[in-house]
């Protein structure tokens, strides 16, 4: 008997954690009332809301560095760090992969390495044509674009790439940003 209160007591708590949810989250992200439907469209929120607080930090990194025309290529600087697999919610410390980052006032350039993959985003203000300049220079770069979500608020826009790595490919990590930000720059434009 007290395993059937168990599990009434359970599904009582599941339906009123639900609830909260469906309530929490906007009506577009959730398509029927079942339960995978609600937690599916949660997730999905959940990493909307990601991306448009990285645009945010993204924004405010960009605003701090100097208010530059367009990088220099002798001014950016890469930077190597470890990243965590998920920069998000529960992420294991124990599992890291190398990533390089090229910072400057026009955009943001991060990439790591997923497995056989590179994973690249580029957080910048919206430019006609950059998503175009950016997949000239992976393609001239020996990558092949296997994915690419964009996604934008105002006048900021987040690229994120799943590219793959070719074989006569010779980059590091750090040159593969550097070149990325140099397509920012009008030099670099007209030197592809």
């Amino acid at each position: 008997m007290s395993h059937i209160a168990v599990e009434r007591n359970r599904r009582r708590q599941m339906n009123e954690h639900l609830k909260v949810l469906r309530s929490l989250t906007p009506c577009f992200y959730i398509k029927r009332g079942d339960q995978a439907s609600i937690i599916g469209g949660v997730i999905e929120f959940i990493k909307e809301l990601h991306q448009v607080h990285q645009a945010l930090e993204s924004q405010k990194r960009r605003k701090s560095l100097s208010p530059s025309p367009g990088p220099s290529p002798k001014t950016l600087k890469p930077a190597i760090h470890q990243l965590d697999s998920y920069s998000g919610i529960g992420t294991d410390n124990s599992f890291k992969e190398l990533g390089a980052s090229c910072n400057s006032s026009v955009a943001d350039v991060e990439v790591k390495i997923s497995g056989s993959n590179v994973i690249l985003k580029v957080i910048s203000h919206r430019i006609m044509g950059q998503v175009a300049k950016i997949i000239s220079v992976l393609e001239s770069l020996s990558f092949e674009v296997l994915h690419l979500n964009i996604s934008s608020m105002e006048d900021t826009v987040l690229y994120h790439f799943v590219v793959k790595i070719g074989l006569e490919c010779q980059l590091s990590l750090e040159e593969l940003a550097m070149k990325v930000q140099q397509s920012f720059s009008s030099e670099a434009i007209t030197a592809l």
